[in-house]
């Protein structure tokens, strides 16, 4: 993993319903699904053709009686996961899974930041499992979004952890919108979450060849659309949805186009209507 430090290198679901979910995501996004399970351990990796994008593995029963949901997470490669995570809680983040080792695969955290938002912290990722860094690639992790209590609190959190950078910046309908790069590239966003929403979270979005005929498959396989299909500043199109066990996630189409393009949901969204 060739300079990971900072980066977001894996991500994994955690389900109630395995088999469930590789035929959703199958359909959603492509993904064929490989089993790499261990001694004791049931664990299926997504994958598009040969490539590995993500891992998918049951919700602990421990976690479900906990309250924890399905949900999305992301692992950040770091250089050294103990002293990220003594960094972590000097800053005001807590530690959910302290650093363990996962044999001749990795070492790796479970963590929260300051204001709860949680991801995963890795230090040697076998090579050929971690997420290829093509933001772009069918079928890949494109984006990585930060809805947070406070964004500029959020942000010097991370700046401070993993040496993120301001990137470009814009104003919304929902107020600041701070891109954020890491080792030069710009990989995600962070802004306030609306009050509406309980909880900050980490939000990915998987890339899509046409979001129109996406969002019809997210929610013909029993998934719920809550945001979109909707232009964002650049020219590309997002879809905010939950898989049918409420894992939280999006959808990104990076086809720009012509102006003044429209994709109604229904007839009454209709421009003039």
């Amino acid at each position: 993993m060739v300079n990971s430090h900072g980066r977001f290198v894996w991500y994994e679901l955690m389900a109630t319903d395995v088999e469930a979910a590789k035929a959703f995501y199958a359909d959603v996004v492509g993904w064929g699904a490989q089993d790499a399970s261990m001694p004791g351990f049931a664990y299926s990796v997504f994958s598009i053709g040969d490539a590995p994008v993500a891992g998918l593995m049951n919700l602990p029963e421990d976690a479900r009686r906990a309250g924890v949901t399905p949900h999305w997470m992301g692992y950040v490669g770091v250089d050294d996961v103990d002293a990220a995570v003594a960094r972590i809680q000097r800053l005001g983040g807590a530690v959910y899974v302290p650093p363990t080792d996962v044999p001749n695969v990795s070492r790796f955290s479970v963590v929260a930041d300051p204001q709860m938002a949680t991801l995963a912290l890795v230090k040697g990722l076998k090579p050929g499992l971690a997420q290829a860094a093509e933001l772009n690639a069918s079928g890949r992790v494109g984006w990585h979004e930060l809805l947070a209590a406070d964004w500029e609190k959020a942000f010097a959190f991370y700046g401070e952890l993993f040496g993120w950078e301001k990137a470009e910046a814009h104003a919304g309908a929902m107020g600041a919108y701070q891109q954020f790069s890491a080792a030069g590239e710009t990989i995600g966003g962070i802004f306030t979450k609306p009050p509406t929403l309980p909880l900050p979270f980490w939000l990915y979005y998987f890339n899509v060849g046409d979001i129109e005929a996406a969002a019809k498959r997210v929610e013909a396989g029993g998934g719920e659309i809550h945001y979109g299909p909707m232009v964002v500043p650049g020219g590309a199109w997002i879809v905010h949805c939950t898989d049918p066990q409420g894992a939280i996630f999006g959808l990104l189409d990076r086809r720009r186009r012509p102006i003044g393009y429209f994709i109604p949901r229904d007839p009454s969204d209709a421009p003039g209507r």
